[in-house]
């Protein structure tokens, strides 16, 4: 089960209330915080941002030919 929530005074708020019994085990994801400054960069650099968080080993997994075959890809097409 997923719950979200929020720190605050540098302690994590659920949004929703949940009734944990005592002693639970629980584990944390920080989520990256949506960054507002987004807005007034160029997008090639936000492209090259959230790229350089994905290995090299993930983008040797692409085809080849993807960007020629996108749409075979993305859609299912019949390549071109």
């Amino acid at each position: 089960m997923v719950y979200r929530g929020h720190v605050r005074n540098g302690r994590v708020e659920l949004d929703d209330p949940a009734a944990l019994p005592e002693g639970a085990e629980v584990e944390l994801t920080v989520v990256r915080p949506a960054r507002v400054e987004y807005a007034d960069r160029p997008i090639e650099e936000i492209i090259d941002e959230i790229m350089a968080d994905v290995p090299v080993s993930e983008w040797d997994k692409l085809p080849p030919d993807l960007t020629d075959q996108i749409d075979h890809y993305v859609y299912g097409t019949p390549k071109q």
